[in-house]
């Protein structure tokens, strides 16, 4: 099972690199992707039916020959994310009224930062920000840190509790964008989230049964954002990582056949040693192997291929 739509055959391949810069604190970089993606398993989508993949971000690439369609114009964007927002908050106040437990622990019908988050999910949806990825862990994550930083300032006492309330909520927004940053998980609206669940005496009062109206929220988005941005765009570009996963597994599976074995790449078949450029074709990127990049990057420069 996979949750990452592929960019058509593009292909991101590394170049060896002929000297490595000398580290130092200001240059460290820590990407949590480069341990799960190659353990996440390969997208699953293409061998779905062609509505239903459709639906779940999935293009068929084109031929190429082929030209694509002209990207659609910002009135019809901000039509689709007018129906979209509309009818995700309906949605979900809807549904959370007719929860009898939210009504009886107050849980509010909507929480605020959903706003901001349909504003990403139905109009920026391009953005790595609104990915599946970021918009449903990205929340959980930063409510449990939320969650957690809320229960430790009330271990100084409700009077105390409410004097320095405000510091929480700081601390609490502070150390859930860490922790979504470090986890490739990076959600604005999160951070309002993370914020609320301190601040907040409506939110806060929930404790960890927050997590249910927010867990709720986020997958009753995601299901109108699949419906409502796949009439005429693209949502998600994907779902884990817009870098390859499934190497682990891959590699597995061929080792399995009679007669594989495990082969290593070398400079003439990974390109030149010493260059430092970045090469984009048609379907392929080719990064120097100390080149560092951010999801969204690799996203644009993936875009940028598939336009040749």
């Amino acid at each position: 099972m996979s949750f990452r739509p592929s960019l058509s055959n593009t292909h991101v391949t590394r170049k060896l690199p002929a000297k490595k810069p000398r580290p130092s604190w200001s240059t460290l970089h820590f990407d949590v992707d480069v341990y799960l993606n190659q353990f996440f398993p390969s997208s699953f989508l293409p061998r779905l039916p062609r509505a239903v993949g459709h639906f779940l971000g999935y293009r068929t690439p084109l031929p190429p020959a082929a030209h694509p369609k002209p990207p659609v114009g910002n009135i019809c964007m901000i039509f689709w994310a007018v129906v979209g927002i509309f009818s995700s908050l309906a949605l979900i106040g809807a549904v959370g009224q007719e929860i009898p437990a939210f009504g009886e622990k107050g849980v509010p019908v909507i929480i605020g930062s959903f706003g901001a988050a349909a504003v990403l999910d139905f109009y920026a949806i391009e953005s790595p920000l609104a990915q599946p990825r970021n918009a449903i862990l990205g929340q959980i994550l930063a409510s449990i840190t939320g969650i957690v930083v809320c229960k430790l300032f009330a271990l100084l006492g409700p009077d105390e509790f409410e004097r320095v309330r405000w510091l929480g909520g700081a601390l609490s927004c502070g150390l859930a964008t860490a922790v979504m940053a470090l986890t490739g998980t990076v959600h604005p609206p999160a951070g309002a989230t993370a914020l609320m669940a301190v601040v907040d005496e409506n939110v806060s009062g929930l404790g960890w049964y927050m997590l249910a109206p927010v867990s709720l929220g986020c997958a009753l988005m995601l299901v109108v954002a699949l419906l409502v941005n796949n009439i005429q765009r693209r949502f998600p570009f994907y779902w884990w990582s817009p870098s390859e996963t499934g190497l682990f597994w891959n590699e597995a599976a061929r080792l399995e056949k009679p007669g594989a074995s495990a082969t290593t790449s070398t400079d003439s078949e990974r390109g030149t040693g010493g260059e430092t450029e970045v090469v984009i074709k048609r379907g392929e990127v080719i990064l120097p192997e100390g080149i560092t990049l951010r999801p969204e990057e690799v996203l644009w420069l993936e875009t940028i291929s598939q336009r040749l």
